[in-house]
């Protein structure tokens, strides 16, 4: 019983604590955003099923299979459970993303007063036109991302992994659902890992980290992209190698056009 007390008193101190209050802050929120949110979730949900089929059906054209691969189910309700992870996962995507702006919104407002001379700092940084030519470089990018994906990417692994599987005289037969998803990871780690350069300009550009000290973490900012790419790739060296490698690449070249573009102090 001391110990399950214990625990409990704890338990307690740490709710008391400026950390466990913000998330019980954030938590009380996300309660009364419930609605909403499910709201957005079941409307997206709705929109995008019947697009799915399309998208499917585009993943698993003839044109994109090596030779000798054939796509097949393996249950009776695989394509339409395939279906529903689609639009769920984008309904996920989309409830989080404005749940974090929600956040984000409610944060700012009640610690404004604190960070203001902060905000008005950054904003001298980051004018409008910043922000507008940030917003057209992340879809320029994440477009880089697409393409990289899907004519050196994918056709590459494709080939790779049919090739040594049919080496040793193994049918290439591959499931419906792990093949979509071994798609949509690596096309999503290309769009995530393309916007190196523009987040590395950002963060010198704010002033959240100076140019010496993002040089000086080089080596972390290294490992970090590799860290990154095993989480988004699926899981081989060659994917690993082909997603982390041009992360590290393109956050080079963010810390070669800030230094090309940077006015003179």
């Amino acid at each position: 019983m001391s110990g399950a007390s214990d625990l409990v008193e704890a338990l307690d101190e740490w709710a008391q604590s400026p950390v466990g209050q913000a998330l019980g802050e954030v938590r009380d929120h996300i309660r009364r955003r419930a609605p909403l949110l499910l709201g957005i979730g079941v409307l997206t949900f709705i929109l995008t099923f019947p697009l799915t089929a399309d998208l499917v059906s585009l993943l698993i054209a003839p044109e994109r299979l090596p030779d000798g691969v054939r796509i097949i189910i393996t249950t009776p309700i695989e394509f339409l459970m395939l279906q529903v992870r689609l639009a769920a996962n984008a309904a996920l995507v989309l409830m989080l993303f404005v749940l974090l702006l929600d956040l984000a919104r409610k944060g700012a407002r009640q610690h404004l007063v604190e960070v203001a001379p902060h905000l008005q700092e950054v904003r001298e940084r980051l004018s409008l036109g910043v922000l507008l030519l940030s917003l057209v470089s992340a879809g320029v990018l994440a477009v880089g991302g697409l393409a990289y994906a899907t004519y050196g990417l994918v056709p590459l692994l494709l080939d790779y992994l049919t090739t040594d599987a049919q080496a040793v005289g193994l049918s290439t037969d591959w499931r419906l659902m792990a093949y979509v998803g071994f798609l949509i990871r690596l096309h999503l780690a290309a769009v995530v890992g393309f916007q190196a350069p523009l987040v590395t300009m950002l963060v010198l550009r704010s002033g959240a980290l100076t140019r010496e000290a993002l040089v000086g973490q080089r080596r972390q900012v290294w490992f970090g992209c590799v860290v990154v790419g095993a989480f988004v790739s699926p899981p081989d060296p060659l994917s690993l190698f082909l997603v982390a490698v041009p992360v590290v690449l393109l956050f080079e070249l963010g810390l070669f056009a800030d230094r090309l573009f940077r006015r003179p102090t």
